[in-house]
């Protein structure tokens, strides 16, 4: 099912090169700016009007406001089946637990006596967390986007979410069901790139009540969500651009194939464009993994859905020479989910630079990380493990250099200011310094 990719026969190339050769899903952002554009100026022309109308247009319902009234929160929340909650409450409790401990703290650092840098660690006002509707709901991404924000102090949250037709207009009742633990009391019903408009511009709801625009927004999306958070960076703050998921595998001949395999499934449930990519040293490895894929993808709900992805181009089994080969196949690629299977696990993902997450040994499956491991699961893709990490406290929060010296700190280096600037042709800068000594 998996197509191959041999790369045994001569050494591997340069990581620049190699990446060129990796399977990846095909995302072409800039081409859906064209039809996100037009969506953004309507909704920043016309406000919560606009967005409704394009309720109506993709999501084929109007909700009979944008923001949810507080008994249907309420009412979601007692209507929630009680395994469900239980299973919230676990994710939530060891979420926290996670991002608890991510909080920095501010630094003072005495640069000389009289002369002190302090970095001061300050939230985001009002974030706007988005959780997609489309081919599933996501109640673990209210989890994985609020718990973060509420961490690092962030006072104003909204959480927003594709109307549902099926719902009388509102978000999927688990999405509302798990904001409402959460203890998030503003909710939008609006989904898509109108979405990221109408938190950015902010407008007016059905009852006059006033849509705050927000300083920043984040959570996973479509590709038009990822165009729109494109178009409007800038005027918010964005955490990603997040494209389809993906799985990286990376196995010996030790590893069990139904493991892998199951693996590589769970991914591909989530979208047809959906990425997984098994890296291994073993022909029998990869013939065994083959064969559990055709048995275990007829018994899935989504069989349709996984085949597309696991047989379509960004997806395929990698044949390596050794570990070190694969180490190096694995970082080339940047996966957003990497497991390791091998012997020695730890060992190897402690050699592994570029990941989003990563996974280790039989039973810490990315599934176990999608829902109640206590990580985060919005991850880079598209190989931005390379140079970016996953949402985190971090993500919303801001450090600020606070600068204090006395007169005889700025003295003392006052001629350093100046050659610098002058060094720079930029003179008012050092008789900025010099204006505050003169006799």
């Amino acid at each position: 099912m998996l197509r191959r990719l041999d790369l045994r026969s001569d050494p591997l190339p340069r990581p620049a090169t190699l990446r060129g050769m990796l399977p990846r899903a095909e995302v072409d952002v800039d081409a859906a700016l064209a039809a996100v554009r037009p969506i953004v100026d309507d909704v920043r022309e016309r406000g919560a009007a606009a967005a409704l109308d394009l309720a109506e247009r993709f999501d084929k319902v109007r909700p009979a406001s944008i923001r949810v009234p507080a008994a249907a929160l309420a009412a979601a929340l007692r209507d929630l089946d009680p395994a469900v909650k239980d299973a919230l409450e676990t994710s939530i409790e060891r979420a926290r637990k996670v991002h608890g401990d991510q909080r920095r703290q501010d630094v003072v650092t005495q640069v000389v006596p009289g002369g002190t840098v302090t970095e001061r660690f300050v939230p985001v006002r009002r974030v706007g967390l988005y959780a997609p509707g489309g081919l599933a709901v996501y109640p673990s991404s209210v989890i994985m986007n609020v718990v973060p924000a509420q961490a690092a102090g962030v006072e104003s949250l909204v959480v927003a979410s594709p109307p549902q037709a099926d719902n009388g207009g509102l978000p999927n009742g688990t999405i509302l069901a798990a904001a409402a633990l959460l203890g998030v009391d503003e909710v939008w019903a609006v989904g898509g790139a109108q979405c990221v408009a109408l938190l950015a511009y902010g407008g007016t709801d059905t009852d006059g009540g006033e849509l705050e625009p927000v300083d920043m927004v984040t959570g996973p999306g479509n590709l038009y969500v990822t165009a729109a958070k494109r178009m409007l960076r800038g005027l918010v703050g964005i955490d990603a651009e997040a494209g389809t998921t993906e799985i990286a595998v990376l196995a010996d001949g030790g590893a069990d194939p139904v493991h892998v395999a199951a693996d590589l499934i769970s991914q591909a449930e989530h979208d047809p464009n959906a990425a997984s990519v098994l890296v291994t040293t073993s022909d029998e490895l990869a013939a065994a993994v083959d064969a559990e894929l055709e048995a275990q993808v007829g018994a899935t709900k989504h069989t349709e859905r996984i085949r597309t992805a696991l047989t379509g181009p960004q997806s395929a089994t990698i044949l390596v020479r050794d570990l070190d080969e694969g180490v190096a196949v694995v970082d080339a690629y940047a996966a957003e989910h990497l497991e390791i299977q091998t012997e020695d696990a730890r060992e190897v993902a402690a050699r592994v630079r570029n990941a989003g997450a990563i996974f280790i040994g039989p039973y810490a499956p990315v599934s176990l990380g999608d829902y109640c491991a206590g990580s985060n699961h919005v991850l880079p893709t598209g190989g931005c493990a390379r140079h970016s990490g996953g949402l985190s406290v971090q993500t919303f929060l801001r450090g600020v250099h606070v600068v204090e010296y006395t007169e005889e700190a700025l003295r003392e280096v006052a001629d350093k200011v100046v050659t610098l600037a002058t060094a720079e042709d930029l003179p008012a800068h050092g008789q900025a310094v010099t204006a505050r000594f003169r006799a």
